[in-house]
């Protein structure tokens, strides 16, 4: 047998499958029986097996480097799934509800009244000093009140065992197609642990977004004209782009298809002429939506845009503006958020976080910076950040001074030691750290995937999950024992 649990040793770690003795927890029991029967050519069959589905199914990402430029690569992925019991999953869930929820009122709020920065809870400096904040987005009211349609948020567990939100993306959150296709994966590779556990199913997500979005349209009582605007394959999320327009029906289009008409309608090319679109599912950062608005050299946008949006004669998801809450230092000030708006205690706490725009927070960062995680305000895929405790003196030293240049840009968390899975190496399991990103829909109403897209730092003692660091996925299983 190739996989023995007794010699699977967790050190002073919450391990997702397995207690420190080495026994299952509940929510894997069989799933954990099951592996420990399998021989090493049965486990190079799954994994040959799961490698040959993705490549017949064209799942890649794609990196960038000086030396080669853009490159795609096969998704990486690990085929010992990660499990979560659905008891535990309804709170998380509740959690992810509360917190869009007033993430949304907060945009809302900022681009009209500002009643929580008049009121103090919210400081007027920090959204001065916003780089998301669109001028150009004040008084406007988005279809539903909505701002950030579709948010991926990460989550954390530490070594105690206690779920964090690490971080929020409401700008054009990526990953979902992954999680998606993990899914159709694992269903080829092990169908018959789809027939012994009760999964939770995560294949309806396509049309849920696709019914979020139809909800946006200006021209209630049609069938709307949905399209998703892509950058163009050259982007490293094209494939994401594609497989969702492919999956809702929707066109995929890139800006040059699309022209805003003297009336502020937008229409699309075709072969047969102009046809108008309802809903822009919209994967361009903002300043690059419209020329005339933001960056008069942008080739990705559609010039009229954010006039057709304004007059209503068009739905943008995410809708222009919403990166303002997508802010590392904004992220610090979200359980106030959620206490302001809903009058509500968070379900899902924050990881602790020094606000490097106070001075004595921002003075103890820099006295314990070598214990630090030092993230910047709006960067992300874990680039621009400092690890404390595995950085050279010459680094910490770096950040200081650019903690001290800009405060306003910097956040710092304690180094948390997050969760283990089982993944395997070769022939063997050894545990590996991970995240998990699920997604947030808001429409009519507020809408989780079962589970998201687990992100695995496949190097030892890594803690980078992203692709494009060296960081891989496994399928995430919510499964429900009542039912068992």
């Amino acid at each position: 047998m190739a996989i023995r649990w007794g010699s699977y040793k967790v050190k002073n770690l919450y391990d997702e499958l397995l207690r420190a003795s080495s026994r299952p927890r509940p929510a894997a029991q069989a799933l954990c029986n099951y592996l420990k029967t399998l021989k090493d050519e049965d486990i190079q069959d799954y994994k040959a097996a799961a490698e040959s589905a993705i490549h017949v199914m064209g799942i890649t990402f794609t990196v960038y480097s000086e030396e080669e430029g853009s490159i795609d690569r096969a998704w990486p992925f690990d085929i010992i799934p990660r499990i979560i019991d659905k008891k535990e999953w309804l709170h998380i869930e509740a959690g992810l509800k509360q917190r869009v929820q007033a993430l949304n009122l907060f945009i809302d709020d900022l681009y009209h009244q500002q009643r929580i920065v008049k009121d103090k809870i919210f400081p007027a400096e920090l959204l001065e000093d916003s780089t998301n904040f669109r001028p150009q987005c004040v008084g406007v009211n988005p279809p539903l009140g909505i701002w950030a349609h579709i948010c991926g948020s990460d989550l954390v567990r530490d070594k105690d065992g206690a779920v964090y939100v690490l971080e929020d993306n409401l700008r054009v959150p990526s990953g979902v197609s992954y999680m998606l296709e993990n899914r159709q994966v694992m269903k080829r590779v092990f169908p018959d642990m789809f027939e012994k556990y009760s999964i939770l199913p995560v294949d309806d997500y396509p049309s849920q977004l696709y019914d979020m979005l139809a909800a946006l349209s200006p021209r209630s009582g049609d069938q709307p004209q949905i399209v998703v605007l892509t950058p163009g394959v050259f982007n490293s999320a094209y494939f994401e782009h594609a497989y969702l327009a492919q999956q809702m029906g929707a066109e995929l289009v890139e800006g040059s298809d699309l022209v805003v008409d003297k009336d502020n309608v937008v229409h699309m090319r075709t072969i047969e002429g102009l046809t108008r679109v309802d809903v822009i599912y919209r994967r361009i950062d903002d300043l690059f939506l419209d020329p005339e608005v933001f960056h008069p050299d942008s080739m990705l946008g559609v010039p009229g845009l954010m006039r057709a949006w304004k007059a209503g004669t068009v739905a943008l998801a995410n809708a222009p503006g919403a990166g303002v809450a997508d802010d590392k230092v904004v992220y610090a000030f979200v359980p106030e958020i959620i206490k302001y708006y809903l009058d509500q205690d968070p379900i899902l706490p924050n990881v602790p976080t020094y606000k490097c725009i106070d001075k004595k927070e921002r003075q103890y960062v820099i006295d314990h910076i070598d214990k630090m995680v030092v993230k910047p305000a709006n960067e992300s895929g874990g680039y621009g950040m400092l690890i404390g405790p595995h950085a050279s003196k010459e680094e910490r030293e770096k950040f200081v001074r650019l903690i001290r240049r800009d405060p306003r840009n910097y956040v710092a968390q304690p180094m948390l030691t997050l969760s283990t899975a089982p993944t395997l190496v070769g022939n063997r399991v050894e545990p590996r750290h991970l995240d998990l990103r699920p997604f947030i829909l808001s429409g009519e109403k507020i809408t989780v995937t079962a589970g998201g897209l687990t992100r695995v730092a496949l190097r030892k003692g890594s803690t980078v999950v992203n692709s494009s660091q060296g960081g891989g996925s496994k399928d995430t299983w919510v499964v429900d024992m009542e039912t068992q």
